[in-house]
């Protein structure tokens, strides 16, 4: 099962797509996304300030964080840059840019998760502006 989390993490980063997996979330579709994902997942936000300390549980929470995390912008883009780790506990590491939308304020940076697996699902997820932070998160630091 370890290299079958890899595998999971990565599909679940390839077939993602915020805006249009969002709207099917709020009418009741599933998507490949959320087979992935474990129905009592938690997810713990440390990037955006006015999500930091909050954790979101299940399907239902994971579609409203998406929310919140779409609200300030007009666009971004995440692309994946590398995932570490082998096991239960994985970490991936992504260039984030984006536009806010009340300012104008172009953003570039990097965000990281840190994910634990069990029976091949995620059952949680927790970001950081940092990868170091995430891999010592993970226990995966040297």
């Amino acid at each position: 099962m370890p290299e079958q989390n890899a595998e999971n993490l990565r599909r679940i980063l390839e077939v993602w797509d915020p805006h249009r997996d969002l709207e099917a979330w709020k009418q009741g579709d599933s998507s490949e996304v959320l087979t992935l994902i474990d129905p009592q997942v938690a997810y713990e936000d440390t990037v955006l300030p006015d999500h930091v300390g909050e954790t979101y549980r299940g399907h239902e929470g994971i579609v409203r964080a998406t929310e919140r995390w779409l609200e300030p912008f007009d666009d971004f883009t995440v692309e994946m840059d590398r995932i570490i780790g082998t096991g239960d506990c994985l970490v991936s590491v992504h260039r984030f840019r984006g536009k806010a939308h009340h300012t104008g304020i172009e953003l570039d940076g990097v965000v990281a998760y840190a994910w634990t697996f069990r029976d091949g699902k995620v059952v949680h997820l927790k970001s950081f502006s940092a990868p170091e932070e995430a891999l010592r998160e993970a226990g995966l630091d040297e």
